[in-house]
């Protein structure tokens, strides 16, 4: 079974696929949504690149710099630049592909496919662990992991994400395959009557949504409580930063998961109308892009937001 380009990671896909299927013995073809996806799509991957290359090269070279004060926080802002800068790299290939077709091979399908989605996981372990950190350090301020935050228990941890982030790509990385039709592309294909289809697709749903909105939403409920309880300055300043980073995060992912999950349904029989595939085709292409935004917002949101990290800079 070939999985649709509008599902997991659709970036990993190109869209010509999607557009010419036959719904109700009718043929379903969208010339101007893939018309639109040639231009739009390598536009916006390309403002995507430069932007978050620029932005984690900076957060990387400034906690290189200052390594001497590292601590665990650090080594966390640090993993997640490098997460977003795997997530990165895999663009100009998917920019290209968009708007040609895959001419990297088999290899790079499934290299490329694992660089992207590691680097996906990546980042949203290493925001979740930044998350964890944090409300150890306010909520437990006077446990013994809080006063010992060593770089050598950050570097633990930090390859501990990366052994997660790995497992949870395996089946990205594995199913990865270049198929050729009116045009070569880079997707998934996953065998015939098995449950790796939904497997990928629910995975992603959890891993990038769900458990992500659990963790933080259990450790924001105990952060802000206990900030409002200190009486500082300060701590109007880190509750916004807080709100901030949660609400850029949603904001971004929310919606993507939203249109893939109707894409799921979609390839268990429902919503097959031809509408219905357009509609989706296309607004994942949006989506898609809000989404992958988010690697550019994070040098913002967790580094530049802070007077220290501000004045390293300049």
């Amino acid at each position: 079974m070939t999985e649709d380009p509008g599902s997991v990671a659709a970036t990993t896909t190109d869209y010509s696929d999607y557009y010419d299927q036959y719904v109700q013995d009718a043929p379903c073809n969208n010339n101007n949504t893939k018309a639109f996806s040639k231009v739009f799509l390598p536009t916006l991957y390309s403002i995507v690149f430069i932007i978050g290359l620029i932005g984690n090269f900076l957060v990387m070279w400034v906690l290189i710099r200052y390594r001497q004060k590292s601590n665990i926080t650090d080594v966390c802002l640090f993993n997640l630049a490098l997460s977003d800068l795997l997530f990165l790299v895999s663009l100009p290939f998917w920019a290209h592909s968009a708007m040609d077709e895959w001419i990297f091979g088999k290899f790079m399908c499934h290299t490329i496919t694992g660089i992207f989605m590691l680097g996906l996981y990546g980042s949203i372990f290493f925001m979740v662990l930044m998350t964890v950190d944090r409300y150890v350090v306010i909520v437990h301020a006077h446990s013994s992991f809080s006063k010992n935050r060593s770089i050598k228990k950050g570097f633990v941890l930090a390859l501990l994400v990366w052994i997660l982030s790995l497992f949870a790509s395996l089946p990205n990385i594995i199913f990865a395959k270049e198929k050729k039709s009116s045009k070569t592309s880079c997707g998934y294909d996953f065998p015939e009557d098995s449950a790796w289809m939904s497997f990928t697709y629910l995975k992603m749903n959890f891993l990038s949504l769900i458990f992500p909105l659990i963790i933080m939403g259990f450790c924001y409920s105990r952060i802000i409580p206990t900030l409002l309880g200190i009486q500082s300055q300060k701590r109007h300043k880190v509750i916004r930063l807080i709100l901030a980073v949660v609400a850029v995060y949603f904001l971004c992912w929310t919606p993507y998961n939203v249109v893939m999950f109707l894409t799921f349904l979609q390839s268990k029989g429902h919503l097959l109308s031809c509408e219905w595939h357009i509609n989706l085709s296309l607004a994942m292409q949006w989506v898609e892009t809000i989404a992958l935004s988010h690697c550019c917002l994070n040098p913002i949101i967790y580094a530049f937001a802070g007077q220290k990290f501000r004045r390293a800079v300049l």
